[in-house]
């Protein structure tokens, strides 16, 4: 999929760790078939004054994804949980009263997250969303 200046998209970094993670940012411009020059939107450079640009490859772009509803999330249904300016894929490992366990394979940690900083996670392949959850969770 070729994006253009000024589309959505998240990027997934393939950096050592940050495997795992992706970040929303802008398409500045296609450099070539293969590259791309992005601005995040919650990343800035090191002096916090601008936001941070990249030249990252094609492979690590996705336009962003649809948002899905869901009544609750269920033991390991896989959730991208928003931490540290960006997405990161994990597995519902438990919940509390207001809150969900998610364990996350790359870093090998276990972290809780109140509702309102998950997602479904959702995998852009051949040009299309799919997500693992049973349909009969959606809303």
């Amino acid at each position: 999929m070729a994006f253009k200046r000024g589309d959505l998209v998240e990027v997934h970094s393939k950096e050592e760790g940050y495997v795992g993670s992706y970040y929303a940012a802008i398409v500045v411009m296609r450099l070539d078939r293969n590259q791309y020059v992005v601005e995040y939107r919650t990343l800035v450079t090191d002096d916090e004054k601008h936001q941070l640009q990249e030249i990252v490859h094609a492979s690590e772009i996705r336009p962003t994804p649809p948002e899905v509803k869901v009544c609750d999330f269920r033991p390991l249904d896989k959730v991208d949980a928003y931490d540290n300016e960006g997405w990161w894929v994990g597995r519902i490992v438990g919940r509390t009263s207001n809150q969900y366990h998610v364990y996350f394979q790359s870093s090998d940690e276990k972290l809780a997250y109140p509702v309102d900083r998950l997602r479904v996670h959702q995998e852009w392949k051949n040009g299309m969303w799919s997500s693992s959850l049973i349909n009969d969770n959606k809303i």
